[in-house]
């Protein structure tokens, strides 16, 4: 069975993982802990403990229980003021945390009970911040705060060193393939290329790294941003030609919803530009990618795994040759 490692966080890494986990594949999900927002960031403050929201979010994605536990582990106690709007998927990582130390000895108790179809890893232990670091060199320390600002963020680094996850940088030596998932660049995907031990491992292995691109710019982040803009901002942190295939949408999207994109939040698609990649020594895989839910564009699950099974199945070298 083929090993396949992503990288992400939130939203985007938990859209692709429902789709990916209904193929024949060992798959681990690495997922950073540097969130600082709503629940994970009181839970943070109060148990001093790195961010638990995004691997809940990640694991009940990769999970196979019935509706009923996953309806139980999304509620959020919104009439209590001393539960603070917690969900209790969120209450019981940190209830396990405090129990017995790290996320090493809690996640599994936590994978028997959501009944996983995979491995989720957090980056590391370390109880740490991200920090961006602007133009005019400013530094704002806590995702929410970065995510929040309107100056242009420069670079990003942590609060702290950190030390990944041995467990994480294992995968990443054995993986088959290596992928950078969709998702906010700068707080999400970028937080994983900030440790050189953890990309010197990516780019030794014997694993092909692929992007799966935004389907639309972030404000304040990615404003006019290309599929080729998201690469070259990624090879920035993890070394030039270290990304060697990108999955992109490749459909004009010209609804109504559309149009409440580019008003209402600002953010318009993201344009493929083939010919740049390709002058990048690029291999893409473009199709319509993206689906509608809940009156929201999201990437189609089940498309995208399907794409990357189908690559992985069909063999490097042969997928080269028909793009070619």
């Amino acid at each position: 069975m083929k090993k396949v490692v992503i990288f992400g966080g939130g939203s985007g890494l938990s859209q692709l993982l429902k789709g990916l986990k209904l193929f024949p594949i060992d798959l681990t999900a690495v997922v950073s802990v540097s969130d600082n927002g709503r629940s994970t960031g009181r839970l943070r403050k109060d148990y001093h403990i790195p961010a638990v929201g995004d691997i809940t979010k990640v694991m009940l994605a990769m999970s196979d229980c019935d509706n009923d536990i996953r309806e139980l582990m999304n509620y959020r106690f919104t009439k209590s003021r001393s539960l603070g709007n917690h969900s209790i998927k969120n209450l019981l990582l940190t209830a396990l945390l405090d129990l017995h130390g790290n996320f090493d000895k809690s996640l599994p108790i936590l994978e028997d009970i959501l009944d996983l179809k995979g491995n989720v890893l957090p980056l590391t232990e370390d109880n740490v911040d991200l920090v961006g670091i602007t133009k005019d060199g400013k530094k704002l320390v806590g995702e929410e705060q970065i995510t929040k600002t309107k100056r242009k963020i420069e670079r990003i680094t942590y609060s702290d060193k950190i030390t990944v996850n041995p467990k994480v940088l294992n995968a990443v030596k054995e993986a088959d393939l290596i992928i950078l998932s969709s998702g906010s660049l700068i707080t999400s995907i970028i937080p994983h290329l900030l440790d050189s031990k953890l990309n010197n491992a990516i780019r030794d292995s014997k694993a092909k790294t692929m992007y799966i691109c935004n389907l639309f710019t972030q404000p304040g982040e990615t404003d006019n941003f290309k599929v080729s803009d998201h690469v070259k901002m990624l090879e920035s942190y993890l070394g030039k030609d270290s990304i060697d295939i990108v999955l992109a949408n490749n459909v004009r999207l010209n609804t109504k919803l559309m149009q409440k994109y580019l008003t209402e939040e600002q953010k318009d698609q993201v344009e493929l530009d083939l010919d740049v990649l390709d002058n990048m020594g690029k291999r893409v895989i473009n199709d319509r990618l993206y689906t509608i839910e809940d009156n929201y564009y999201r990437h189609d699950a089940l498309k995208t795994g399907y794409l990357i099974f189908s690559y992985l199945m069909d063999g490097i070298k042969k997928w080269h040759l028909l793009l070619d």
